[in-house]
């Protein structure tokens, strides 16, 4: 198994972790606490001296190698076409960023400013999600297609669920464009399903040894 192959896996699960946590807000206002730690956490990592460092630690991404696993798995019973619309969604929406200078310029600076806010609060804290969602209400919505994100009425009313949702979705682009910056294609996930889902299961071993 190549390096390369290893990280571009290692992207491609956080843009799935990104996309199941959005889905577990929606449909249950909560989700597993340190995969959004880890998937929020990446989003003020713009200067990686290597790719796991996005992430911090291996662990952090358990949900996000067993989403992919079970996407890519012959077990029909374990994909969710849900999870594949958002992931899908989600690197056609990097598509559209990594085109337009203008949208990435502006994300890289409303990054920073939230760097620049650590100081005041908590990235986990309330204001910090509010603003991050809001980052991708401004700068990835308006490049659409929107995604939809299906749930339970009830969570999806709620402000402080919205603003996870689209944490999460913030969370998973990130990973999207970390996976083309390592050269990640669409057609590589069709031509390589074996090669991806031994490095999801390799990853999943690992984690299980820590």
């Amino acid at each position: 198994m190549t390096d390369n192959s290893f990280n571009q896996t290692l992207a491609l699960a956080g843009v799935c972790q990104g996309a199941v946590l959005a889905q577990q807000f929606a449909r249950k206002g909560e989700a597993y606490t340190e995969a959004f730690q880890c998937s929020i956490g990446s989003l003020i990592i713009t200067d990686p001296q290597a790719p796991l460092q996005v992430y911090g630690e291996l662990s952090g991404l358990r949900l996000g190698f067993a989403t992919l696993e079970a996407q890519l798995s012959n077990k029909a019973i374990a994909k969710d076409a849900e999870i594949t619309r958002y992931v899908a969604s989600l690197l056609g929406l990097e598509r559209k960023l990594s085109a337009n200078k203008g949208k990435l310029s502006e994300l890289g600076e409303r990054i920073e400013h939230i760097k620049r806010q650590q100081s005041l609060y908590d990235l986990m804290d309330e204001p910090m999600l509010a603003n991050l969602a809001r980052i991708y209400s401004d700068v990835i919505s308006p490049i659409g297609p929107r995604i939809q994100i299906a749930g339970d009425p009830a969570q999806l009313r709620q402000i402080g669920i919205q603003h996870k949702v689209r944490a999460s979705l913030l969370a998973g682009l990130r990973s999207a464009v970390l996976w083309r910056q390592l050269g990640g294609k669409r057609r590589y996930i069709l031509l390589n399903r074996r090669k991806i889902l031994d490095c999801a299961l390799q990853a999943l071993q690992q984690i299980q040894q820590l």
